[in-house]
């Protein structure tokens, strides 16, 4: 029997696989920004928010089938394909053949890996802070290879794309959402 799945059910499952407060910081960035696109694109935030929470639930129990395993714990928890599948199309050629298709699913693929290089650039600064935070710093970073060499800059590239979005503009629009979360993402820093 399928549900609806609340952010509240997210967090659950977030925290009963992980324990890792990298992790649940991550899944929390990633939710601000789904959180933000939905409400700029007025689509379903609640949905979209959930299943921003939920995206890396396996990563740290089983790093090696992330998103198999994943939606094998989705699907026991009786949650709705749509969302087992925007999930799962988050690891599309990395760990997952799932294409994304829908606006929710191409926006979860693109800001995944860069919430991770705005962490980063933010934790570089003087100030520790993401509200004085500049696309131009963040691009200025991207542009080094070296510089959070683990963020996979080319799915960032294929997701701005997918959405027909400038890779400036996605940068920008994920600074916001993520400015707008500084306190639950401890990225207030000394301002």
């Amino acid at each position: 029997m399928e549900n609806t799945p609340k952010r509240e059910d997210a967090m659950a499952l977030l925290k009963k696989y992980n324990q890792n407060d990298a992790l649940i910081k991550h899944a929390l960035a990633v939710e601000a920004v789904m959180k933000y696109f939905a409400e700029k694109y007025d689509e379903d935030v609640e949905k979209w928010r959930t299943i921003g929470l939920a995206h890396d639930l396996d990563y740290e129990k089983y790093p090696e089938e992330h998103c198999a395993k994943t939606k094998e714990i989705l699907e026991e928890e009786g949650w709705p394909e749509d969302y087992i599948r925007a999930i799962i199309s988050h690891g599309w050629k990395i760990c997952s053949d799932v294409e994304p298709r829908e606006r929710m699913e191409k926006v979860l693929y693109t800001i995944d890996e860069l919430t991770g290089l705005i962490v980063a650039t933010v934790l570089m600064r003087p100030s520790k802070s993401v509200l004085d935070l500049k696309v131009s710093s963040v691009m200025k970073k991207y542009k080094n290879k070296n510089f959070a060499a683990g963020v996979n800059r080319q799915v960032i590239e294929e997701g701005a794309a997918m959405l027909g979005l400038e890779l400036n503009e996605v940068v920008g629009e994920t600074i916001k959402a993520m400015q707008e979360a500084a306190d639950e993402l401890d990225l207030r820093g000394e301002l």
